[in-house]
């Protein structure tokens, strides 16, 4: 018997269970951003995941002359690159598409011409193989990375925290989302990129801040940290990267230019800013959802010194800390396909009229805190 907060949890095993007959091996295709992907995974029959194959073609060199991605760009190398990343998936897992149980690609959210790159490529694939196909919520991707590398249990409460979003999630199941607090202006991984750029670092740029922070002192300049003298959850990194700005402008009016030792101290502060921030709205969503363990998935989730102080948070509350490998963290098409997998055992199936989203709430039901647009609500 399910009661309560485990209901979608037994609703989701009970499916699974009638549904699996044997292991299901997909393909999946991931083109939201700058990074051209294809992952072939498996799930066995008791429900273990295996990453078979995982492509990713980077565009970095592409968008280097511009300080950032450019989606035109972006989505043509996408048309170029898919089919042989498509093809080195399938040649590395030593499968060939007659061996595919279903095929799962990003529906969204994302630049839309890049979404389109991945999702025309993935409907053209079945509709010559008549193979099921499956649309996923890119977000969904990083939020159910946990379970295909480390087999965690629903409920679990999960930070997703990437270069377009952060936000604290509770999961209770491959469909089940909500949301309970998220940035209301820029995301940690925007941030580390404008502070980046303002500071001469090459994109992208959180490695780049990351690096330099190690060699800094976080005590020199007294940034803020926004949003912690307000309860809940929500976050804001708008103010933060003001402030870096403002610190590096009295800097060059000062001294007419910065030294070395300035910009890893400017990092430090900013990066020690951010952790602070992220450590202290954990241990509220901890508070208000205590879930047996805590998660972390997104690009953001790469930085050291942001695992080691949710690690503490994390161990401080009684949870599970659980993150994914470093390579799992940012964009990648096994995410995809073990989404698609997970959403496939509880009847989600997709056929050509599925469109492409540039935005797409995994909590649909939640107040948007961004202004939403004719785009629609982007959390």
């Amino acid at each position: 018997m399910c009661i309560g907060q485990a209901d979608a949890t037994c609703v989701w095993q009970a499916l699974t269970s009638a549904t699996m007959t044997g292991s299901l091996i997909f393909l999946g295709i991931e083109s939201s951003c700058d990074d051209t992907a294809a992952a072939i995974v498996r799930m066995d029959d008791e429900g273990r995941g295996e990453i078979l194959s995982s492509i990713v073609q980077g565009q970095t060199a592409l968008h280097a002359d511009f300080g950032g991605v450019v989606p035109e760009i972006a989505a043509r190398a996408h048309v170029e690159r898919l089919d042989t990343c498509i093809a080195e998936a399938l040649s590395q897992a030593g499968v060939n598409l007659d061996a595919l149980d279903g095929i799962a690609v990003t529906a969204g959210p994302g630049l839309i011409g890049g979404v389109l790159s991945g999702l025309m490529t993935a409907k053209a694939l079945a509709a010559a193989t008549g193979l099921p196909m499956v649309g996923v919520n890119h977000l969904a991707g990083h939020a159910l990375t946990p379970r295909l590398t480390d087999g965690l249990p629903y409920p679990y409460l999960m930070l997703l925290v990437s270069g377009g979003h952060c936000q604290f999630l509770a999961v209770d199941g491959p469909q089940g989302f909500r949301r309970l607090g998220s940035t209301i202006d820029d995301a940690p991984g925007e941030a580390f990129d404008k502070i980046a750029k303002l500071l001469g670092l090459p994109q992208p740029g959180g490695p780049h801040v990351e690096r330099e922070a190690a060699l800094g002192d976080p005590r020199r300049f007294s940034f803020p940290r926004p949003l912690l003298d307000r309860p809940g959850c929500d976050l804001s990194f708008s103010g933060l990267k003001t402030a870096v700005l403002r610190a590096r402008d009295d800097l060059l009016a000062a001294k007419g230019g910065l030294s070395v030792q300035d910009r890893q101290d400017l990092c430090a502060g900013f990066q020690a800013a951010v952790a602070d921030v992220l450590a202290e709205k954990t241990r509220r969503a901890l508070a208000a959802f205590p879930a047996p363990a805590l998660a972390v998935s997104g690009g953001v989730a790469a930085n050291t010194l942001l695992r080691a102080r949710l690690e503490t948070v994390s161990r401080d509350a009684g949870a599970r800390f659980v993150a994914p490998p470093l390579a799992l963290c940012t964009d990648n098409a096994a995410m995809i396909a073990w989404a698609g997998i997970e959403r496939y055992l509880v009847g989600g199936r997709d056929d050509s009229a599925l469109a492409a989203r540039s935005r797409w709430p995994l909590d649909e039901t939640a107040v948007p805190v961004i202004g939403a647009g004719k785009r629609g609500a982007k959390a």
